[in-house]
C-alpha cells in the first residue's frame, strides 16, 4: 500500500511540476525546431515533398495527433488483449 501511495505521489509531481516550468515563450514542437536547424545549415534546401493535408489550425492538428495516437494505442492494446486471450483459452483446453 504505502508502494503504491509513493508511485501515485510521484505520478501526480510528473504531471503538475511542467504546468510550472518556463518554456521561454511559445511550446514548439520537434518538428519545427527542426526545420528552423535546416534552414539555418542549408538555407536553399527545398524540401522532397509537400504535405497531402495542411490543418486549418493548430487545434485540428493537436485533435488529429491525439487521435492518430488514441488509434494506435487502441490497436495495439487489442492485439494484446487477443493474443492474451488465445494463451488463456489454450491453455483451459
Amino acid at each position: 500500500m504505502k508502494k503504491t501511495l509513493i508511485l501515485l505521489s510521484l505520478l501526480v509531481v510528473l504531471c503538475v511540476i511542467p504546468f510550472f516550468i518556463d518554456h521561454g515563450g511559445e511550446f514548439g514542437g520537434a518538428d519545427g525546431q527542426a526545420e528552423a536547424q535546416i534552414m539555418e545549415i542549408a538555407p536553399n534546401y527545398t524540401p522532397w515533398f509537400e504535405s497531402l493535408y495542411e490543418p486549418a489550425s493548430g487545434e485540428i492538428e493537436s485533435l488529429l495527433f491525439t487521435l492518430q495516437g488514441s488509434l494506435g494505442t487502441a490497436v495495439i492494446f487489442y492485439i494484446l488483449g487477443y493474443y492474451r486471450r488465445g494463451r488463456k483459452d489454450h491453455d483451459r483446453h
